[in-house]
């Protein structure tokens, strides 16, 4: 168990990405499996600046929607193909995500996510605002793909299971990289963020800078969500930038575990299919989620894959014991 649990550990992008290969297959339809495909990709975003830094950020919805926006506006306004326009919704994302980050990252704590959470409404309000550009509350409409031509072959992005798998590439792409970024020093650097900001910076590490910097990856993960979930869409609704968007994204790294690299997608997906599954039985569908919500929190503090990993270690512990035992028996007869 222990090696295979180590085994997992070490090769966690390969482990991740063989799952959401055959996720759609398991799934009680593809919309659905796409859904959590785009969101699990935005929890990663958020779990990298608050699971792995510990900066708790109510304004994320900001950069998916930037995201969104940004590619969406590309598309429907200035006619740029929509692998460009993924770039230009990235790279939108990122700005807006330095220019928050520069101004969040000189305070701490609660105000830390108060701050996040006022410049994400700023953001969301000259949104909403620039109706000519973005479709004021009715969103933005017209944003197509439908046919994808790859050389011998063309591929209907409006059949669902070929719409997932597209989205797949650009989603593994973001894990690798995320994966390269917490193996690295920096990875190491941000986490000892986490654990002790003040030894951190005693160590002579630069934290301001560390912390903006992750801000900014953070903001441009959660931005390629965003511009994966327009193209699924073909709109992008203005409550892509509200702060209930940024609530949510919170849950589901809470629901799947902090700081681990699996757990966003194991918190989308609960939280996504108990929204499906509960708003067919009662319009109540919030409140349900939300005592399940609290349920989870009460008895799997660490999240469910953050549990279940915990639980697996500490079996794998025990057979260590349990088989090291008979050994240091004889080898104190022996002493004797």
């Amino acid at each position: 168990m222990q090696n295979f649990i180590s085994l997992i550990a070490r090769n966690r992008v390969a482990a991740v990405l063989l799952f959401l290969l055959i996720f759609p297959l398991v799934m009680p339809y593809e919309a659905l499996a796409i859904n959590i495909l785009i969101f699990g990709l935005y929890a990663v975003g958020l779990n990298l600046l608050f699971g792995y830094t510990g900066m708790l950020s109510f304004g994320h919805a900001a950069f998916f929607g930037v995201g969104s926006y940004a590619t969406g506006i590309a598309m429907v306004h200035f006619n740029v193909h929509w692998v460009p326009a993924i770039v230009i919704g990235v790279i939108g994302s990122l700005i807006v995500g330095a220019i928050v980050g520069y101004l969040a990252i000189r305070t701490r704590g609660i105000y830390f996510s108060m701050v996040t959470l006022a410049l994400g409404q700023i953001v969301y309000y000259g949104f909403y605002k620039a109706e000519r550009w973005t479709g004021g509350e009715n969103g933005l409409r017209g944003i197509k793909v439908e046919k994808i031509q790859l050389p011998g072959i063309e591929l209907d992005f409006l059949h669902p299971l070929t719409k997932y798998y597209i989205l797949f590439v650009f989603v593994a792409l973001a894990l690798w990289f995320v994966s390269r970024v917490l193996n690295s020093p920096f990875g190491a650097v941000i986490e000892a963020i986490r654990e002790n900001e003040k030894r951190t910076a005693a160590c002579g590490f630069d934290v301001a800078r560390s912390k903006l910097l992750v801000f900014v990856i953070s903001a441009g993960v959660c931005g390629l969500a965003g511009t994966l979930r327009a193209l699924h869409l073909s709109i992008v609704p203005v409550d892509s930038l509200h702060y209930v968007q940024s609530g949510q994204g919170i849950m589901m790294c809470l629901l799947g575990g902090m700081g681990t690299f699996f757990g966003p997608f194991v918190g989308a997906a609960v939280f996504l299919y108990l929204e499906d599954v509960v708003t067919a039985m009662t319009k109540h569908w919030m409140a349900v989620v939300g005592v399940v919500f609290m349920l989870f929190v009460l008895f799997f503090p660490k999240g469910i894959w953050g549990s279940i990993v915990g639980w697996a270690l500490r079996y794998a512990g025990h057979e260590q014991k349990a088989a090291v035992a008979p050994l240091a028996a004889d080898a104190a007869g022996a002493a004797k």
